[in-house]
């Protein structure tokens, strides 16, 4: 093929790219209240009435820009699998079988290890982090002189606090998609990350200090987490390189 002809492909791959993106979020944007009452199901599964709480927006707009940001970052997700799909069938051609071989079990690897880590962070390190902070409320307030403190979030605070926690994780479970590419291509060595393996479990529980809630529990179970994955990577890279 030319150099037009190929450009032509990848223009038509990125058009169908579009197309879906655009559809998906004509979609996720129809249904955006469904979705933010599913991501709202860690917040309310963490409380003992519900009729207590509720969730406000202090700007007319706020709402529904909102909604627009949960339904882009929706289709982003629906998309993302078209166009790893799409990118390789744009490279294939260019490509040996080993090659072939390669890129396909990372196009695998790496959304199922992004969805995992959203898993974890949705059904286990949300209701944590929301039981915590749930702990500073006071309402009951035996002397009449104080004054309760409740919990009211915003609509817009509560989306960027569940996407910022869900995203860091899956973007977390990235890490031997990287480390074994890295590998790979000879860049760094088994040998260098085997021997260095001390810092990287230091280097672990900072980022999970970061990505986690101030809640103990939950930053030693992402570090214990990324230390398999990284183990695993190791054992992975052993065998097939």
């Amino acid at each position: 093929m030319t150099l037009q002809q190929h450009l032509q492909e990848l223009r038509f791959r990125l058009v169908l790219v579009g197309i879906f993106f655009i559809l998906s979020f004509g979609f996720c944007y129809y249904f955006s209240r469904e979705i933010y009452n599913f991501l709202l199901l860690p917040f309310s599964n963490s409380v003992a009435n519900h009729q207590d709480y509720r969730l406000i927006f202090t700007s007319p707009a706020e709402a529904f820009i909102s909604y627009l940001k949960l339904a882009f970052l929706s289709a982003i997700f629906f998309t993302t699998p078209i166009f790893l799909i799409q990118s390789y069938l744009f490279l294939a051609p260019a490509l040996y079988k080993n090659e072939k071989k390669f890129v396909i079990s990372i196009l695998t690897a790496s959304p199922l290890l992004f969805f995992l880590g959203a898993i974890i962070a949705y059904y286990y390190i949300l209701p944590l982090a929301f039981k915590f902070f749930l702990n500073f409320e006071n309402r009951q307030l035996i002397d009449a002189s104080k004054i309760a403190i409740e919990l009211e979030i915003r609509v817009s605070e509560y989306l960027g606090f569940s996407k910022n926690i869900i995203f860091g994780f899956g973007l977390a479970f990235q890490l031997p998609i990287i480390l074994f590419s890295l590998v790979k291509f000879k860049i760094i060595t088994l040998e260098s990350l085997t021997k260095k393996r001390k810092y990287w479990i230091a280097a672990f529980f900072l980022v999970s200090a970061i990505l986690t809630p101030p809640d103990i529990m939950s930053q030693i179970a992402l570090a214990i987490l990324m230390i398999l994955l990284f183990e695993a990577m190791i054992l992975l890279a052993r065998i097939f390189i």
